[in-house]
């Protein structure tokens, strides 16, 4: 019965530990910190717009009829509306609203704010195909596998990539940046503010400044580390940043926001080429999006339920507020920290100040078999942890902390599973040995 309960509420997304519950049953209010002003600076405040959920207004989701072909399957779409194409006025309201949502968890004014049709994976490449024309240098600060992935898209755009690379675990100052802007000049500097293969958390306060003082732009990936971990867009310079969905939004996966800097604007409409790609193209899609002031054009068949989505989940962020969101997870956090230290587990990260807050890689013990101990969380409880990523591959458990699943209730049942599962796979090794 304990099993039917928790999988009649779960929702897959492979990566990280997920065990979905109800956001609705006021989180916040199970975790307590002292958490310093000073990472709460300067906070804009959400919009009022959404602070007023879709379901009261039913005229926005109305019933039509399509003369167009479109995919309808009655059991599937019963308790859905009939989503609205694109190119209309409710939806585009719509879209409005998630912009000015995303302008709140990016922390900007920024004119050029949207969403790119895909996951996490897209911002990385509209990011690369809207900054890089062959032959521009972009320096990559890597110490994980999205550092590696943006090298890796970089170079399919012909651009002259030089990587500054650090070990797992660790991340990069601020004389590590200057000085290798010094020595390689580029045009672009790419970082990610949450190593999500890693566990590691990227500072970025002064990154901007120091990028532009030396005639570079600062592109961050943000999809691991967004709403878990401060990020002011504009009071920290940043130029062009992308997210995901599906991680602190808590919204379904399909889309990627991504925000442009005026500086960021001017520097494609500088190309002496055309964007590569028309499908991330950010001229178009600040078009799409009501960004640039010129009446829209069509461009492609966005995800109309996914946008309906994620304003939903915007809603609820601006609901609980980013100050109680940061903080929320920074407990959750740390009680998982501690908890596991009880339990004689080793974080990857050995610095507390380097460590991510959303995805917490946990040192597998010497005679551990890894795998079983996921296979046990799963088979027993539906509970989903994955193993390392990347340069931690084999190394490490890997446990999301992040959205809505982020409370004190999980935390504890996963260190209730984790004593489970290390009592269950010291036993298998033990006989094994016999």
């Amino acid at each position: 019965m304990e099993q039917f309960a928790i999988r009649s509420i779960y929702c897959r997304i492979p990566l990280i530990c997920n065990i979905f519950f109800f956001f609705s049953t006021g989180v916040s209010s199970h975790l307590t910190v002292n958490v310093p002003r000073t990472i709460l600076i300067n906070m804009k405040p959400p919009p009022s717009v959404l602070r007023i959920p879709l379901w009261a207004f039913p005229e926005r989701s109305p019933q039509k009829v399509s003369a167009n072909k479109q995919p309808r399957d009655k059991d599937l779409c019963q308790t859905s509306p009939d989503w609205l194409k694109t190119i209309h006025n409710v939806t585009e309201d719509i879209m409005d609203e998630v912009k000015e949502g995303l302008r709140y968890v990016f922390q900007t004014k920024n004119r050029v704010v949207c969403c790119i049709s895909g996951t996490g994976h897209a911002g990385m490449e509209a990011t690369m195909s809207n900054l890089i024309e062959p032959g521009t240098i972009i320096l990559i600060a890597s110490n994980g596998i999205w550092g590696q992935r943006a090298a890796d898209m970089a170079k399919r755009q012909d651009a002259d990539v030089r990587m500054i690379e650090k070990p797992g675990g660790d991340n990069f100052t601020k004389s590590d940046i200057e000085a290798a802007l010094i020595e390689h000049k580029p045009a672009i500097t790419f970082m990610v503010q949450g190593e999500s293969s890693t566990g590691v958390y990227q500072p970025l306060d002064g990154m901007g400044e120091i990028c532009h003082k030396h005639g570079a732009l600062l592109a961050v990936d943000a999809v691991a580390s967004l709403g878990g971990v401060p990020f002011y867009m504009d009071d920290w310079s940043v130029d062009v940043v992308y997210t995901g969905t599906q991680k602190v939004i808590s919204a379904p996966p399909s889309m990627a926001p991504i925000a442009f800097s005026d500086k960021a604007m001017s520097f494609v409409a500088s190309r002496k080429s055309p964007t590569r790609s028309f499908y991330t193209d950010i001229t178009c899609l600040a078009n799409y999006w009501g960004c640039d002031g010129t009446p829209r054009k069509y461009h492609h068949t966005g995800p109309v339920s996914s946008v309906y989505a994620l304003r939903e989940a915007l809603a609820i962020v601006c609901d609980e507020g980013l100050e109680s969101l940061l903080i929320r997870h920074k407990a959750a956090a740390e009680r998982l920290w501690a908890g596991l230290a009880e339990l004689g587990l080793e974080m990857y990260v050995s610095d507390v100040s380097k460590r991510l807050p959303t995805v917490n890689t946990i040192r597998v013990p010497e005679g551990i078999d890894w795998m079983r101990v996921t296979k046990y969380f799963m088979s027993k409880y539906l509970v989903e942890i994955s193993g390392g990523l990347g340069p931690s591959a084999g190394q490490v458990w890997r446990v999301g902390l992040m959205g809505y699943n982020c409370t004190t209730d999980n935390v504890d049942l996963v260190l209730k599973i984790m004593k489970e599962a290390l009592a269950d796979a010291r036993s298998q090794d033990t006989a094994s040995k016999l």
